[in-house]
């Protein structure tokens, strides 16, 4: 990752060795876990000495956390854009699950980390990024629910349901690569399908 793309995914982030910290931080976590990684490893890869990290960071959690809580934000702007995006519930969902899938497929090391790492975090810090999710869990339950009352969908539970939905897109930065046929945005397209075949509606059908 370069000096342009981690400007481009923590904008709000100074100065720049903070920024390259995360990345280092990103590939590390990526790579041997978290708890496998030490500040050394961080601040190498960094191209730091192992104090510099303490100047932008308290301790390694710190740095998960900053990880952590702007990728979560990063995916609930996503999700609150494209659920405002169409007033049909099927419009809506479909522009979710494809947007959601491609960030987590392009984005795909960080969305390994954010996803997967969030275990790590220590009590306080975990319930900041938890209160994140569920924020995200709750745009799509409210949908789901919507698309309930609209005779679009058809689920036994709409708690499940969004989970359900969520997960197909949080899975893909498990597995994703650059080697990967499939690019980000035709993914999520036929996720898209998938979820809305789940959720008992005709993907075929536009509401709009």
């Amino acid at each position: 990752m370069t000096k342009s793309l981690s400007a481009e995914l923590w904008p709000d982030v100074q100065p720049d060795a903070a920024r390259r910290l995360m990345l280092a931080g990103v590939e590390s976590f990526a790579q041997r876990g978290y708890h496998a990684t030490t500040t050394r490893d961080i601040a190498t890869k960094a191209g730091m000495s192992p104090a510099a990290l303490y100047v932008h960071f308290p301790s390694k959690a710190a740095l998960l956390f900053a990880i952590s809580r702007s990728g979560h934000q990063q995916a609930l702007d996503l999700v609150r854009t494209a659920a405002e995006s169409a007033d049909a519930p099927v419009d809506a969902m479909r522009e979710i699950v494809e947007r959601f899938v491609a960030w987590h497929a392009r984005r795909h090391t960080i969305a390994r980390v954010v996803q997967y790492e969030i275990g790590a975090l220590p009590d306080e810090e975990y319930r900041v990024v938890a209160e994140l999710r569920r924020d995200i869990e709750r745009i799509v339950q409210d949908l789901v629910l919507a698309g309930e009352r609209s005779g679009d969908f058809t689920v036994s539970d709409a708690r499940i349901a969004a989970r359900a939905v969520l997960s197909l897109g949080v899975d893909v930065a498990r597995w994703y690569t650059e080697r990967s046929r499939t690019s980000p945005d035709e993914l999520g397209a036929r996720y898209g399908e998938l979820a809305l075949r789940m959720l008992g509606a005709d993907p075929t059908r536009s509401s709009s």
